[in-house]
């Protein structure tokens, strides 16, 4: 098995980040792995540009990583065992801005105003099943791992322009309503828990303390 780690940056990583890709890589791990970052301005070329190095090295698998993100190190693990069964998972991480939200939704559509305006139209799974996997209509692509095969198909839809923008949604959500219509269903593994690095890392924790916050 080949599985090529995407990372699609600007200019940098950030230093958690990076000691949580190493950890990741120092396991024991009987698949090649790869590790390809995208350096660009614009995040949905860089991505695009990764969907061909996935398509053309003839990997079996990508698993994206923003570099934003702090993760344990089976998070690998689990979700190759998750794509025995499901073509698309993502894991479990939240806003690092307030409101503190999943960035997992269970909308995700366009929706046509009378006036024949286009207007995008998305709901967090405020209510996400705990420690489980899940459908989703889409998600944030900070972890998310696919099958290149499953990948491919919808590459013969809508060409390698997978992330490019639709209709006032960012790249991934883009990716996610193409990848839909092409037929894929989208997961998540709410055990798979990432944190958010900004100024704090964001995480559920974070997420919950919100919550209780707000009910008070």
């Amino acid at each position: 098995m080949r599985i090529l780690i995407a990372v699609p940056c600007m200019d940098m990583v950030h230093a958690h980040f990076t000691s949580c890709l190493c950890n990741l890589l120092l396991q024991d791990h009987d698949d090649e792995i790869c590790v390809e970052f995208g350096v660009s301005s614009l995040i949905y070329d860089t991505r695009n540009q990764l969907i061909e190095r996935a398509i053309n090295g003839n990997f079996d698998r990508v698993l994206w990583l923003d570099s934003d993100m702090v993760f344990e190190p089976e998070i690998l693990r689990i979700l190759n065992e998750d794509l025995n069964h499901f073509d698309v998972v993502s894991g479990l991480y939240f806003k690092r801005v307030r409101p503190i939200t999943p960035v997992v939704f269970k909308r995700c559509d366009i929706e046509k105003l009378e006036d024949n305006k286009l207007k995008p139209v998305s709901e967090p799974y405020f209510d996400y099943p705990q420690n489980t996997i899940f459908e989703i209509a889409a998600c944030g692509f900070g972890c998310v791992a696919m099958n290149v095969a499953a990948l491919k198909s919808v590459v013969d839809t809508y060409g390698k322009l997978l992330f490019s923008p639709v209709n006032g949604f960012g790249e991934d959500m883009s990716f996610c309503m193409r990848a839909r219509s092409a037929g894929l269903h989208l997961w998540c593994d709410s055990r798979i828990k990432l944190g958010h690095d900004g100024y704090h890392v964001y995480d559920e924790e974070t997420y919950l303390k919100e919550l209780q916050n707000e009910r008070e």
